[in-house]
């Protein structure tokens, strides 16, 4: 199975009006949807997770905060915020500590977690390293309990992507989301052939990336289809 997850953010932060995007498109096949811990305050990423899970749907918290520190509240504030899976993020001890207190992997309330393999600088963030020593973060990482699976930062590294991410899901005990820049049917066809478990897509669609219309709406809907067609195994070109 290869999924995509919406993230109502841009350029590294949630972005302003997303209820009023999600609104536009909580009637579409979307499953799952996310934002980033920088952007809006935690009441109104509260409200806003509500309002997803209500419908359903599968929330995502990505963590890209740059200090130790702010990661942790990040961490915290994603128990208060009451989402599905908790991405991202560079101090998975810290991060583990804090989830145990809700209880072991899988218990009501505990999200997936599935932080950065690899070296992650800057904000916002990129990935570097050999794919050798990506792969064996990857496989560090998974092998600890409470780890769900990794957030790859795959198209935010300089290299031969489609390797790296096979490397990655060779070496995981989990799922492997890839995260960042994903702005093409054909990056989107070669994650789902190198194994991605899902990838996310949050600026691209602002931006109107996708052969589709302008709207967010026509971006996401545009965005299922090339999904359905990589799982699919079809060949898909980048239209106008």
């Amino acid at each position: 199975m290869f999924d995509f997850i919406f993230m109502l953010t841009r350029n590294d932060q949630t972005v302003a009006n997303a209820m009023e995007v999600y609104a536009d498109i909580r009637d579409t096949e979307l499953r799952y949807v996310g934002f980033k811990d920088i952007g809006l305050p935690t009441t109104r990423l509260r409200e806003l997770a509500s309002a997803m899970r209500a419908d359903g749907r599968e929330v995502f918290l990505e963590v890209v905060s740059e200090r130790a520190e702010d990661e942790i509240r990040s961490v915290e504030a994603s128990l208060e915020i009451g989402v599905d899976w908790l991405l991202g993020g560079t101090h998975p001890d810290e991060a583990l500590s804090i989830l145990d207190r809700v209880g072991p992997p899988g218990a009501p309330g505990r999200p997936r977690y599935c932080p950065f393999p690899g070296t992650v600088v800057g904000h916002p963030s990129v990935l570097q390293g050999t794919i050798a020593e990506i792969a064996a973060s990857a496989r560090e990482l998974t092998r600890r309990d409470g780890v769900h699976g990794l957030d790859l930062l795959a198209y935010r590294w300089d290299g031969d992507v489609p390797s790296l991410v096979r490397s990655v899901v060779d070496a995981s005990s989990g799922p492997v989301i890839a995260a960042g820049s994903v702005d093409s049917a054909e990056r989107i066809n070669a994650l789902a052939a190198s194994g991605a478990w899902a990838y996310t897509i949050g600026g691209a669609i602002f931006e109107a990336r996708l052969p589709a219309g302008p709207s967010v709406r026509e971006q996401v809907n545009c965005a299922l289809e090339l999904t359905r067609a990589a799982s699919g195994k079809e060949v898909v070109v980048d239209g106008g």
